[in-house]
């Protein structure tokens, strides 16, 4: 019995690996990956696929889904068939990302200083200024290096004709990089015959890069700056990540009771003693940051921590502010960002997206909820989003009314038939949708790792990708050669 089945199905929808599974066509560059699979019976398949399994637990590669019966800690679902990415196709991202976080860092800048954008009404100025993460109190204050997105995970789509559009920007505490180099370490092991037969490009160096860009970010005549990751604690859903980034790049994990400041300078505990801390890069967002400034009843900051940022003792990464710029209404605006501050088209454009603030298209979207996407401002993690085709009267007749109440804070875009990609779920492969996160870094320069993270989703026909919603993910190989 082969592991490629001749029935699998294409159901309309782009597939990443094969053109028509019944008569064995797959696309080039999966060819010697089709030969691989082909020559591993079921039962060897699945038993590697098990070592993985057992080798994550031991590993602690988890991550938590809060308020589940079943319990918080799960490991993090993993599938041995990888997505394949040609160089020349790999190139076309590379360049869209590194356009787009460009467009992204001038425009924050521009929007917490002279604010041209809003003054040429770029961008409608009443969309800023109702933006949950526009942080007025930074107005004016100037970043170290003038970056305010150090790290960027913007999350790709493909549609039916196998175009890439950009689903969404995360550019507050962008997670999933701890996930994408253990699956390559588990890719190695598991099908190392196959892996060989390929040239991918490492991921690897990943927490070099964003080690560098730390480094970048120090105060001036610091000559052996000190880098922390600070994490909210174990009970995050993403401390397996930031203990494993912190222990790549060797540098301390603390969390906010293990700062301290004086005379606008953070300190880290120690049993030497304070120690003085030059560059944060924190998990924790913007409002429970500092007690002092933003949120009094958070215990996860640091007391005083904005006064060291303001008088540039310390640096954040990433800055204050920059998620005004995730926020999916002004996702909506980035291609005309592109073009006012780099004077380019989108090399990646943008799904077709309704904005609910818009009287035109928030009349669009209350008469045809049942058939769009309709996503909350600020949510994350799949939640705050309506499915319309795949959802009950009762749950749109809901959203209809939360879109009316609340326009500013709600967008609707047409669904998109994401691509598939072969899948083993249930002893058999099957095509499965997928995205791909892929991680920017901007430090002295701007670098995007070759891969990020393929995430699936592994119940049978749904859209949803993320782990918190039962998803899954793939190892990503972008190819140094062009087959």
């Amino acid at each position: 019995m082969s592991l490629l089945p001749s029935d699998y199905e294409l159901s309309g929808f782009f597939d990443e690996m094969f053109t028509r599974p019944e008569d064995g066509r797959v696309r080039q560059h999966y060819q010697r990956l089709a030969e691989g699979l082909a020559a591993l019976a079921p039962a060897e398949f699945d038993r590697r696929r098990a070592a993985v399994d057992a080798a994550f637990l031991r590993r602690g590669v988890t991550f938590t889904v809060y308020n589940d019966a079943q319990g918080t800690e799960r490991i993090f679902p993993f599938d041995l068939i990888p997505r394949i990415i040609p160089a020349a196709e790999w190139r076309r991202i590379e360049a869209g990302l590194i356009q787009r976080v460009t467009a992204l860092n001038l425009f924050l800048d521009d929007l917490y200083h002279d604010q041209k954008v809003l003054k040429d009404n770029i961008v409608p100025p009443s969309l800023i200024l109702g933006a949950k993460h526009f942080r007025r109190e930074f107005m004016h204050f100037t970043v170290p290096r003038g970056i305010y997105v150090h790290i960027c995970g913007t999350d790709l789509i493909r549609d039916a004709a196998g175009n890439y559009l950009v689903l969404e920007d995360n550019l507050r505490c962008p997670s999933g990089a701890s996930y994408m180099i253990e699956n390559r370490s588990a890719m190695r092991r598991a099908l190392p015959q196959v892996f060989d037969r390929y040239g991918v490009r490492p991921v690897e160096g990943y927490t070099d890069d964003l080690l560098k860009a730390l480094l970048h970010l120090a105060p001036e005549a610091t000559e052996k700056p000190t880098v922390v990751l600070l994490t909210p604690g174990v009970h995050n859903s993403a401390y397996f990540e930031h203990c494993f980034l912190a222990r790549q790049m060797g540098i301390p994990i603390v969390e906010g009771r293990d700062l301290v400041v004086r005379d606008a300078r953070v300190y880290m505990r120690t049993t030497a003693g304070l120690m003085p801390v030059d560059v944060i890069y924190r998990r924790i967002d913007d409002d429970f940051l500092d007690p002092t400034v933003f949120r009094p009843d958070s215990l996860l900051g640091v007391p005083g921590l904005i006064q060291a940022y303001r008088a540039g003792r310390v640096a954040l990464a990433n800055s204050i502010g920059t998620g005004v710029a995730d926020d999916k209404v002004i996702y909506a605006y980035v291609p005309r960002l592109i073009k006012y501050y780099l004077g380019q088209d989108a090399i990646l454009p943008n799904v077709n997206t309704y904005l609910a603030a818009e009287p035109a298209d928030r009349k669009f979207i209350l008469e045809n909820i049942e058939r769009l996407v309709v996503k909350a401002a600020n949510e994350a993690g799949g939640y705050g989003m309506l499915i319309g085709p795949a959802s009950t009267r009762e749950e749109c007749a809901r959203f209809r009314a939360q879109v009316a109440a609340q326009p500013r804070n709600y967008i609707a875009q047409d669904p998109i038939q994401l691509s598939r990609s072969p899948t083993w779920c249930d002893g058999r492969l099957e095509g499965r949708h997928i995205d791909l996160r892929p991680y920017i870094i901007c430090g002295e320069k701007t670098t995007v790792t070759p891969g990020g993270l393929t995430r699936v989703a592994l119940r049978r026909g749904s859209l949803v990708v993320n782990s918190s919603q039962g998803g899954g993910s793939k190892d990503t190989w972008v190819l140094q050669g062009e087959n």
